[in-house]
């Protein structure tokens, strides 16, 4: 079988014609992407293109006004949050989400707890996650006293503890500076291999981008404009009108 043949036989999470209006304001049309196991896609645009209410939809905070969602052959239209969970999909968001009076283990675990896991393994999760994202020695400090960047690790840390096999992540490079950012570069190259999962990411880090992306996919108005792979989608003349040619005026070679 060639290596094609095998990346379409992996479970994917396939987002067809997906569409999302807010009385009457389209904020989505007829959005189609997969995402397979071991493979990260990134998700661009300029701001309101509609990045996030793809995400939001996708993970059940917003229903689709049209289209499908398909995780692993399983059908999650419509589910709400916690059924998209329960069925491998874990996110971050744009804003950092802790219980600010927990530790940062504690946070960790119940994020493994909210998708059924025994406390036991939600320690082990727990645990597993907080040293994969380098965060371990922050495990018995509230998680209100961590520094920004850390932080940040620590949603993706709660997310991995849910054992996904999708992993959508929100921009989560937003605030964080050069060093910072090549550490989490570092860091969530390896997990889609590692872990079996598919990864979705948002950022307007294009160095980030460019260098961590298989493929990448753009939308502008809520609408695609360009898919790729990074150096295709750099030679997009839409691509580079709408987004590109602006974006935070950062090198895009990798």
């Amino acid at each position: 079988m060639s290596g094609t043949e095998n990346k379409q036989a992996e479970p994917q999470l396939v987002i067809h014609n997906v569409a999302k209006t807010f009385d009457g304001l389209r904020a989505l049309a007829d959005i189609s992407l997969a995402v397979g196991k071991g493979e990260i896609l990134g998700l661009i645009g300029p701001n309101g293109s509609g990045k996030t209410t793809l995400i939001n939809v996708v993970t059940g905070i917003f229903p689709p006004s049209a289209g499908r969602i398909i995780a692993a052959g399983r059908e999650i239209t419509g589910l709400p949050s916690f059924k998209v969970a329960r069925a491998g999909i874990a996110r971050t968001f744009q804003t950092v989400r802790l219980f600010n009076s927990l530790t940062v283990r504690e946070n960790v675990e119940v994020a493994a707890l909210s998708v059924g896991k025994p406390r036991s393994v939600a320690r082990t999760l727990a645990e597993e996650a907080l040293t994969e994202l380098g965060i371990e020695k922050w495990r018995d400090h509230l998680a209100g006293t961590l520094p920004y960047g850390d932080e940040r690790r620590v949603e993706i840390a709660r997310a991995l503890a849910m054992t996904p096999e999708f992993l959508l992540l929100d921009e989560p490079a937003a605030g964080l500076n050069e060093d910072e950012s090549e550490l989490l570069l570092r860091i969530l190259a390896p997990i889609p291999a590692s872990r079996r999962l598919g990864m979705l990411i948002i950022d307007h880090d294009m160095r980030l981008i460019m260098q961590l992306c298989h493929r990448i996919h753009v939308l502008n108005y809520g609408r695609t404009i360009g898919e790729g792979a990074p150096e295709e989608v750099r030679g997009i003349p839409d691509v580079v009108e709408a987004y590109l040619g602006s974006a935070a005026e950062q090198p895009l070679h990798a």
